[in-house]
């Protein structure tokens, strides 16, 4: 079986008065069919960019600067804007992290639904009223689906007399309008409250199984990616420094930075243990470490760190960019 997106040595530049930022630094991913890769790190990181990269969504001055994306066997990079804007919200869909901003808020729900089904369906009617009752049926299937209630009459509805989970319904019933083969969850939960959150995730997993799709899950949040996700790429400073299945990165993370990630954040079954921050911050991406970008925060960097750092292959589907990965203790070796 072959990976349905393969990302390989993604660099993505953005070009300032100071110098040039590079956001994504030689990233690797694949995400295979029917599963869902979590995607997690600290804010600056390079998740979104990473993923707005293979659909050209970056805008100028920045740009794609190097790397292949390959997507059910086809290259991406090189396809002409026409070619992109056709797979975009029909085999790749992306949900944004705000859907306040993301919903035009002067059209109607049922319009936004709508639009998405005319650019892309072709099995519809070609003209006139059938079309028309086509696509309101289409996009009322659609709320139903992600569970809206009501659906039919809140079609005339505003963004604006939606709660902020049920936009984010609206947005995740967009990016299924066309049935998609990869759906990328861009942060789905943030400024929800924890219930709705649930309630957000158990959607994503519902859907998932039921069409079949693959889903990429951007979060800095490892306790959601611990309950949904069947393999984790963890990023840092525009690189990923740890990849695997999800249960062996959390229960035994090999990179220095996934540890301090799972150390800085509480744990609901263990109360007592201790929070620990990582000291310092994320690097200047103009003008980043040369050797390994969390060296000036590790706490078990030596002189070596010095030296630029490739992935390492491991055992079991793993792999982590470390000279010295931590034993299952949490010790460097």
């Amino acid at each position: 079986m072959s990976a349905l997106l393969a990302v390989r040595g993604l660099r993505t530049e953005f070009p300032t008065e100071d110098g040039t930022v590079v956001a994504v630094d030689g990233v690797d991913l694949d995400v295979w069919p029917g599963e869902c890769l979590g995607v997690v790190g600290e804010s600056g990181s390079g998740k979104s960019v990473t993923f707005l990269s293979l659909l050209g969504l970056v805008r100028p001055p920045g740009h794609v600067a190097g790397g292949s994306i390959r997507f059910a066997g086809q290259e991406l990079r090189g396809m002409s804007a026409a070619a992109l804007r056709a797979l975009r919200g029909k085999a790749i869909a992306l949900t944004f992290q705000d859907a306040q901003t993301a919903l035009n808020p002067s059209m109607r729900i049922g319009a936004q639904i709508a639009e998405v089904l005319e650019a892309h369906l072709e099995d519809l009617p070609r003209t006139g009223a059938a079309r028309r009752a086509a696509v309101q049926a289409r996009a009322v299937e659609l709320m139903r689906m992600v569970g809206i209630p009501a659906a039919e009459r809140r079609m005339g509805e505003y963004p604006h007399q939606f709660s902020g989970g049920m936009r984010q319904r609206i947005m995740i019933a967009i990016a299924l309008a066309c049935r998609p083969q990869l759906l990328i969850a861009d942060e789905p939960t943030s400024a929800l409250d924890v219930t709705i959150q649930a309630q957000i995730l158990d959607l994503l997993d519902d859907l998932r199984a039921r069409l079949g799709m693959s889903v990429v899950l951007i979060t800095h949040d490892l306790g959601v990616v611990a309950e949904r996700c069947d393999r984790v790429a963890v990023m840092y400073a525009g690189q990923v420094v740890e990849t695997g299945p999800t249960e062996a990165v959390i229960a035994a993370p090999r990179h220095p930075y996934t540890r301090g990630l799972l150390d800085s954040a509480p744990w609901l079954d263990d109360l007592d243990r201790p929070i620990r921050p990582m000291p310092g911050s994320v690097p200047n991406l103009i003008a980043p470490p040369i050797g390994c970008r969390f060296a000036p925060r590790c706490p078990h960097g030596i002189d070596a760190c010095g030296a630029p750092v490739p992935m390492r292959e491991e055992a079991d589907g793993r792999a982590v960019r470390c000279i010295r990965p931590l034993d299952a203790a949490g010790s460097p070796a």
